[in-house]
């Protein structure tokens, strides 16, 4: 039971992890990077299908993302999608490919994406922290119904907070790194 209890906390911690640098890739750094167009699906022949299954997308510059459709039919569809995405980005189309070139970030701005990236750090060592306590829950509900030994329940207790303490400090990593790269010209 309690390496039961101790494996699926893991796991609920990796998810919220893996959570946290989906939406960290979403903070937008002013330089291009892909991760911009994940989850933009394109109406294609009447199925919605990811953007880079139709296209292949490219970094030009450190600035400009290049969009080529495989089948240049699907470029107006493209297009229309990204201005869906509301990403803060206007498509340029040339008739084969679609370009969104990045601004540079102003200091106001940059400072607002650092906040926003605390706010995303701060949401994620809570969802983590309530993680623990479930576990911790577990372990003391079967301390009281005696099918663990006290000690047991406390060592296993100690490893869980091991464990949140290491994955805290990767993610304080992860955060501190990001708005590094942020507030970074």
């Amino acid at each position: 039971m309690l390496e039961e209890t101790f494996k699926e906390m893991r796991e609920k911690m990796d998810k919220t992890v893996d959570v946290m640098l989906k939406e960290f890739s979403n903070v937008r750094t002013g330089r291009a990077h892909t991760g911009v167009l994940d989850g933009i699906k394109i109406d294609y022949y009447g199925a919605e299908v990811p953007l880079q299954q139709i296209s292949a997308v490219s970094i030009v510059e450190g600035r400009t993302l290049e969009i080529k459709p495989f089948d240049s039919s699907a470029l107006a569809e493209i297009e229309k999608a990204l201005f869906q995405a509301n990403l803060g980005l206007t498509p340029q189309n040339d008739g084969k490919i679609i370009r969104l070139s990045f601004p540079p970030l102003t200091e106001e701005r940059r400072k607002e994406l650092a906040k926003s990236i605390k706010k995303l750090a701060e949401e994620a060592r809570v969802s983590l922290r309530n993680i623990r306590r479930e576990a911790n829950d577990k372990v003391k509900a079967g301390a009281k119904a005696k099918t663990v030994s006290e000690d047991q329940a406390k060592d296993v207790e100690t490893q869980i907070q091991k464990h949140l303490d290491s994955v805290i400090k990767k993610l304080d990593d992860m955060a501190a790194k990001k708005e590094q790269e942020v507030l970074t010209l």
